[in-house]
């Protein structure tokens, strides 16, 4: 809804809005609310876009706590892994299956 709200009142372009929702789900997780929020309202905080940031965040802090500074280059990309190998699997099989098409 917020999303909708903000492509029809403002000039942003989605890519914009996504952006500004995965940067939120990083200042949530890395300020702590965001398992607050998580714990407090369910699962609606964990939509994809912002859940993925929040789990960067966190993937983040539970790296530089076990590694060290290498974790901040490598602990979000941890956190996320199975999610975006779905993306990238489920993306390929879908390129296989269908043809783009330029429109007319």
């Amino acid at each position: 809804m917020l999303g909708q709200a903000l492509i029809l009142r403002t000039n942003w372009t989605p890519s914009r809005i996504l952006t500004a929702f995965v940067a939120m789900g990083v200042l949530l997780g890395a300020l702590g609310a965001f398992t607050i929020i998580r714990d407090a309202v369910g699962s609606g905080i964990t939509v994809p876009i912002v859940g993925f940031g929040g789990l960067l965040a966190e993937g983040v802090i539970e790296a530089v706590e076990r590694d060290g500074v290498l974790g901040i280059l490598t602990g979000g990309v941890t956190a996320a892994a199975a999610g975006i190998a779905a993306a990238v699997t489920f993306a390929f099989i879908v390129a296989l299956i269908f043809r783009s098409r330029t429109k007319v």
